[in-house]
């Protein structure tokens, strides 16, 4: 297999280069290099952007807005857009929700809900996880009963990403107590956030972020007409939703960014009067986390032109998604490794500094403590790694 690009791909390449350098804001661009965080106004001026040159929705069907490209095309863009700063496109619209809709959404909730995710004027969250019920899903409790032409919902949703911003969550709820398994009853339905009955708290991360918060729902109706597909099947629907969140977490263009970053930070920093980047124990350690990225981009690359010829992915998206986060989460310890003491204080403003080569040393010592203090969950969220080996096991191994 040729892992080069070919003439078409380089000039694919080049035109979103080209975009980049001429599109993307100086503001955003600084805060994303200075792991900052971006905040609503920012996210959905990025994603407007995208919208109107057409590539907010790459993936989605030519007919829904996509793009065409191909899965190679899509690598090529997500590895450009973290090479220059650029943020990813939140994946809770376009990537979960949107594809769900498209495919076991009713056409009235098409028309009424994906202009919305596509231009980015509605902004998403996903209510999955609950106290009791992350890994181990199907023991969600959040109850959803129907009154007439309405579901009145009751319960409690946790580590909702940025749901302070949201205007809608996507939810799994349970319609069928009863149901022989668990996962029989459960059904997929959408909330408006400033619904009646409808509370979001904030949970203060390690890092000193508010991210993540709890979303209680207390008598919330709900329009029928805003239940995703059939009732008492929405454990289908998320099991297909979590599939494209899997893949993604695999985070291969932004591992190589911070890599690179990584690499950077060694040079600036000295041990023993000389950069930490020429210890022959430290370079060593660069060079390991550098072959095990390597190897993950072409297991990437191997499967993503298995999909282009109808291939059924399997297992392999668990496979990134292990690999994947215990990659990043690596490249964190080497940088926190580098920065030594210098890691521990939290300059919440240093992002909003200008990205020049002098300040590379001391913006990310600044972040490298908040940020490998985030990264621990990346190997929990989207299905824990223990799970994802269930999965694999079950898939190959038949048990």
């Amino acid at each position: 297999m040729d892992f080069n690009l070919t003439p078409s791909q380089t000039a694919f390449r080049d035109t979103v280069r080209a975009f980049l350098a001429e599109k993307l804001p100086k503001d955003i661009q600084t805060v994303v290099r200075g792991q900052g965080h971006l905040n609503k106004e920012q996210f959905q001026r990025w994603h407007g952007i995208l919208a109107a040159k057409g590539w907010s929705t790459p993936l989605w069907p030519l007919e829904y807005g996509g793009t065409g490209w191909s899965p190679i095309e899509y690598a090529i863009f997500d590895e450009e857009c973290y090479a220059h700063g650029a943020p990813r496109v939140l994946p809770f619209s376009v990537s979960m929700l949107g594809p769900v809709l498209i495919n076991f959404g009713s056409e009235e909730q098409k028309a009424k809900f994906l202009p919305g995710i596509q231009d980015g004027s509605d902004w998403w969250c996903q209510g999955f996880s609950e106290p009791g019920a992350g890994s181990d899903l199907a023991s969600l409790k959040t109850t959803a009963v129907r009154d007439g032409d309405e579901y009145v919902i009751n319960g409690q949703k946790t580590w909702t990403t940025l749901g302070q911003h949201a205007d809608w969550i996507f939810c799994l709820v349970r319609t069928d107590p009863k149901a022989p398994k668990p996962q029989m009853g459960i059904s997929f339905i959408l909330v408006r956030m400033d619904a009646p009955g409808v509370e979001i708290r904030p949970i203060i991360t390690l890092d000193g972020g508010h991210e993540v918060n709890e979303v209680w729902f207390t008598d919330v109706r709900v329009p029928a007409d805003y239940l995703v597909g059939e009732e008492n099947k929405g454990w289908n629907y998320a099991k297909f939703l979590l599939q494209n969140e899997r893949i993604g977490i695999a985070g291969i263009g932004v591992s190589k960014n911070e890599l690179n970053a990584l690499k950077r930070l060694a040079a600036s920093e000295k041990k023993n009067g000389q950069p930490l980047i020429e210890d022959s124990n430290f370079k060593a350690k660069i060079a390991e986390v550098e072959i095990e990225l390597r190897a993950l981009d072409i297991t990437n690359k191997r499967m993503l032109v298995a999909t282009e010829r109808g291939t059924d992915p399997g297992p392999v998206s668990s496979m990134l998604k292990i690999r994947g986060s215990e990659i990043a989460q690596r490249i964190y310890e080497l940088k926190m490794e580098a920065s030594g003491l210098y890691a521990l204080p939290y300059q919440p403003n240093a992002g909003d500094a200008s990205w020049n080569d002098e300040l590379i040393g001391s913006l990310m010592n600044a972040k490298s403590s908040p940020v490998y203090l985030n990264t621990r969950k990346i190997s929990i969220f989207g299905g824990s790694n223990e799970i994802q080996r269930s999965i694999i096991s079950k898939m190959v191994l038949g048990f």
